[in-house]
């Protein structure tokens, strides 16, 4: 199937795309609420959401949420003698959610200050103070040991479903195995209250088009993963289920019993989650997933460290939202069931996702002189763990540029001169994105997007970006005389269905081979037999190899002819 196609339409308002179901610890982080959502109200919404936690992983947020205010619960009991009451405070709120909860009567809905927000009530000589507070920026690489303690969204009391049987502090009692995840939802009693969350969001959807999971691999995460995109597959056929298996950045201290169980996890994961799920794409800033941790990757004007989640799970957030727009378009020409039909034949239901965060271009540069710079490399740093682009060859894709100007979308030369390259004499951004992907991947079936619209990285979004960057995003030639806190940036993400993934998984087969798996009785303990490892360890091979290339099948055949 070869082909393109570009849209460059404006978003707006429309009824909400679907669900999304959130199962991770919280070490593997999460966006800085607020900051990352840079299109809000503009792109079609997300209904409401589930977020499945590790009892003792909120800090000072309750369970019930915060969208109705305190939430009082019934503690009234039957019994008739002496009681005793054992109660434990919360955590104090750090200095970002103090301040913003006094902020929180001037409010929009994004999470912006906006003076029409305030009360009418309001003394006039009060916004002073509150746009002081709105603009206050707060030190947080420090201070935020879960993700609540970035959270500027009110969640819904059914939004968090609280797993008490398994912890998030101490040294035990951690879900760390892909058969305890699974094991947890065969629980008639968690399945039942999963299940009344699912029917509540469903119920409020207008037009439900599928699903988002976003999914822990390396621990016992994917096993729940697993049953619930089983559960929504068998209960909700035809919707779209789009998963995206997260990783925190491994750090690289030699292997251990929690690296084999992560490798375990992951090859557990990806198999079951890619084939309940329309598509898969796993997202992390690993240079691989394998055993031994790999350098993760390096992109050219963020500084972020590695080891915070805070910083990576702004990246992958932020690259998220951005990969997400051809489903939350209004006026786009795929759902999120035919955005997965466009990848998913020949069994290819994995995917690899790219980013340029931010996309590199100077002020007033114009697309196809940004774009001519790179001339056959890629211009996004891949963010799927598979390693970097090889060769031309790409089975399907889709490409999103968002954050460049209108006056900047194509190069306006003046009349007599000669063009630089086939872009410079495109008539619009869109054909110029298009014409870009059909000469880096000749004959592949391609859609692009091109908005106008920029990704907002307000507070608490973390400030890592070079001192290069404007306001704006855009690079600057010489430093300023004082450094400004970056506001919007323009970003480029890939969607690829492609044959780096056929290194990449068959690596991971390949490692648990090479080892007796039976040293690790008790991962197996926890509800996973040898027998079905073995078989979901074939058919990872099988998965691996229907990403193979024309050039990788002959180097297979001269292997097989040596042997």
């Amino acid at each position: 199937m070869a082909g393109a196609s570009a849209n460059g339409a404006q978003e707006r308002d429309s009824p909400a795309a679907g669900q999304c179901w959130c199962l991770k610890d919280v070490r593997g982080g999460r966006a800085p609420a607020g900051g990352a959502d840079p299109a809000a109200g503009q792109l079609r919404g997300i209904r409401g959401g589930a977020l499945v936690e590790p009892a003792g992983s909120l800090n000072s947020l309750t369970q019930e949420g915060s969208l109705f205010g305190d939430v009082t619960t019934d503690t009234s009991v039957a019994w008739k003698g002496n009681l005793t009451t054992h109660q434990e405070d919360l955590p104090a709120k750090n200095l970002f959610l103090q301040d913003l909860r006094e902020q929180q009567g001037g409010t929009s809905s994004d999470g912006d200050f906006n003076p029409r927000a305030l009360p009418r009530s309001k003394d006039v000589s009060q916004l002073p103070t509150q746009l002081a507070i709105s603009q206050k920026v707060h030190q947080l690489e420090g201070n935020v040991p879960v993700w609540s303690d970035y959270l500027r969204v009110k969640l819904h009391p059914r939004s968090i479903f609280m797993i008490h049987k398994y912890n998030y502090n101490g040294e035990s009692s951690h879900l760390e195995a892909f058969g305890q995840g699974e094991s947890l939802l065969n629980d008639s009693t968690y399945l039942e209250e999963l299940e009344n969350r699912l029917h509540f969001y469903v119920e409020e959807c207008d037009y439900l088009q599928g699903f988002q999971i976003l999914c822990d691999l390396d621990n016992g995460f994917s096993g729940v993963g697993a049953k619930v995109t089983e559960l929504l597959h068998d209960e909700y056929l035809g919707r779209g289920i789009l998963t995206w298996g997260l990783t925190p950045v491994i750090p690289n201290v030699g292997v251990s019993r929690k690296d084999f169980y992560r490798l375990m996890n992951t090859v557990l994961g990806i198999v079951h989650l890619s084939s309940h799920s329309s598509l898969f794409c796993p997202l992390s800033l690993n240079g691989s997933l394998g055993l031994r941790a790999e350098a993760p990757v390096t992109l050219p004007y963020v500084h972020y460290d590695a080891s915070l989640n805070y910083h990576s799970s702004a990246i992958l957030a932020t690259a998220l939202d951005t990969l997400s727009v051809p489903y939350r378009l209004h006026s786009s020409q795929f759902s999120m069931v035919q955005l997965a039909e466009a990848f998913n034949f020949s069994g290819r239901k994995v995917v690899a996702a790219g980013a340029a965060v931010p996309f590199p271009m100077s002020c007033g540069q114009s697309l196809p002189d940004a774009l001519c710079s790179y001339q056959l490399a890629v211009p996004w740093t891949p963010l799927s763990s598979c390693g970097g682009q090889k060769d031309s060859c790409c089975f399907a894709q889709s490409v999103v540029l968002r954050g460049i100007g209108k006056e900047n979308h194509i190069s306006n030369l003046p009349p007599g001169s000669q063009p630089k390259s086939a872009l410079h004499v495109c008539e619009t951004g869109e054909e110029v994105l298009g014409s870009y992907l059909h000469a880096l991947f000749p004959g592949t079936f391609s859609t692009s997007y091109l908005l106008q619209d920029p990704c907002k990285v307000l507070h608490p979004y973390p400030q890592f970006f070079s001192t290069f960057l404007n306001k704006q995003g855009f690079l600057q030639d010489k430093l300023p005389s004082c450094s400004t806190a970056v506001e919007s940036i323009p970003v480029l993400t890939a969607l690829q269905s492609s044959p780096v993934l056929y290194r990449a998984l068959y690596s991971l087969y390949k490692e648990l081979q090479q080892v007796d798996v039976r040293r690790w009785a008790s991962f197996f303990s926890a509800g996973v037999e040898l027998y079905d490892f073995q078989e979901v360890l074939h058919e990872l091979r099988t998965l691996s190899q229907s990403y193979k290339s024309s050039a990788e099948l002959d180097e297979s055949e001269d292997e097989a002819d040596s042997n």
